[in-house]
């Protein structure tokens, strides 16, 4: 019985090989936080810096958006006012929600802090130069990518990641939400992590 020789196709290589580059990406991300997503960080909001560790003292509900999106932005901000809503005051008192904007070209921190204070008062906006937001944004594990949009008078939108990350008082990610998670889960959620 003769063999008959195996043939590789281009793409199977192809496939193999950005399968190794995409192993090795989430290797390495994991590895730039002891293996784990989150953690502090510092950005800019109208007051000046913002850390993470500045709400040690409490639980924080944080987003990847920017101010511009049409749907899933003010749909999540909107869940978690109602959440807030739901919940004692003590328990209010005890949760910081941050929204963080992807889109510093038209994000600024005036800007921000007006479309935040729309859904609550006590929610906080902060962005940072590209590079800034490019490392928590990869620290946390999300993404996002400008997508020109010619037709459009905005010129691009920005696909973004839709989680809601609830993160403890040690500022480790303590359960992931969505954006259209229910304001009810997302209060559960809170009660929950106190």
């Amino acid at each position: 019985m003769k063999l008959k020789p195996i043939v590789v196709f281009p793409a199977l290589i192809a496939f193999v090989l950005l399968l190794s580059v995409a192993i090795i990406m989430i290797g390495d991300n994991a590895n730039s936080n002891n293996g784990r997503l989150g953690g502090d960080f510092t950005l800019t909001s109208d007051k000046g810096p913002v850390s993470l560790s500045d709400f040690d003292d409490k639980l924080k509900l944080v987003f990847f958006g920017y101010t511009h999106c049409p749907d899933i932005c003010p749909l999540s901000l909107a869940n978690v006012k109602v959440a807030m809503k739901q919940l004692s005051e003590e328990v209010v008192n005890q949760t910081q929600t941050i929204f963080v904007s992807v889109d510093p070209k038209r994000d600024n921190v005036e800007h921000l802090a007006r479309y935040v204070g729309f859904f609550d008062k006590r929610f906080i906006g902060v962005t940072g130069t590209k590079e800034e937001i490019d490392k928590v944004v990869k620290q946390y594990g999300a993404f996002y990518r400008m997508v020109e949009t010619p037709d459009s008078a905005m010129g691009y939108t920005v696909d973004h990641s839709a989680r809601i990350y609830l993160i403890g008082r040690d500022n480790q990610i303590k359960e992931y939400l969505y954006h259209d998670s229910k304001p009810e889960e997302i209060a559960a959620a809170i009660q929950k992590a106190l």
